[in-house]
């Protein structure tokens, strides 16, 4: 029996890698097509994710049973997440930078830094977490082994991150010229702001893995949330404006 059963899952476990590289292939082939990209259903979910976040995740089940994968095979929500986040960088740029060349830099480096490199990296381990200590044991052998796609970590990063790029540089971009001022308002007000909207990205990252029907104890991606509820009070306690920090970073000879 032992035998049978480790060939079984070596099996499984080469088929499930064999499908995941023409997976990677087919979604990196789709981004420079357009014409194969749901532009309308990538809207609805953005506008959901803000609204009903719950709803969102309903539909990833419903994916999972007619393509067979958790992760999205359309990498139309990506695209326009990457490109709504350079524009509203250029938005910045343009009011509060001092020439094009840094411009370029600093859409480079908050398109780098803030969103994809950040994203693999907690997508990575949000994955390693998930598939070694989070998923339920098989109760036999005769269960099919599931586990966490890197690339529906992925998702699940694109996903919180949305909500908080309306927060963090849409909202953040009309209220900038008071929240970088001096006085207690200001600093209220955007460490206010910053709670929100960490807080939600880890909320909705609770969700996009308590949906996996084969993980337990996902109520561990709540509790950043904690921890940053705790650590507001000291940063306004202490006078920092993270406003003032990150427009300072970028911008430091405008302000």
């Amino acid at each position: 029996m032992l035998p049978t059963t480790s060939r079984s899952r070596s099996s499984s476990s080469s088929s499930s890698s064999s499908r995941a590289n023409p997976m990677f292939l087919q979604y990196f082939r789709r981004i420079v097509k357009w014409q194969q990209m749901d532009i309308e259903y990538t809207f609805w979910q953005m506008l959901n994710l803000c609204t009903s976040p719950k709803v969102v995740y309903q539909h990833t089940k419903y994916h999972k049973q007619t393509k067979n994968q958790w992760a999205r095979d359309d990498p139309a929500f990506i695209v326009i997440c990457s490109l709504l986040l350079i524009l509203s960088t250029l938005a910045y740029c343009a009011t509060y930078d001092h020439s094009g060349s840094h411009a370029v830099v600093v859409v480079i480096s908050v398109f780098l830094t803030h969103f994809l490199i950040t994203g693999a990296l907690i997508a990575t381990c949000c994955w390693f977490l998930t598939n070694s200590y989070l998923r339920e044991e098989a109760p036999n052998s005769h269960v099919v082994e599931q586990r966490v796609e890197w690339l529906y970590t992925f998702d699940v990063h694109c996903n919180s991150f949305f909500p908080m790029f309306v927060l963090l540089y849409v909202v953040h971009y009309f209220l900038s010229p008071l929240l970088i001022t001096h006085g207690f308002i200001p600093l209220l007000l955007s460490n206010l702001l910053f709670m929100v909207g960490a807080s939600y990205y880890h909320y909705l990252n609770f969700l996009g893995y308590d949906v996996l029907p084969f993980l337990e104890r996902t109520t561990f991606f709540l509790y950043p949330i904690g921890i940053v509820i705790v650590l507001s009070p000291i940063l306004i306690l202490s006078g920092f404006n993270p406003s003032k920090y990150f427009m300072n970073m970028y911008f430091s000879q405008r302000l």
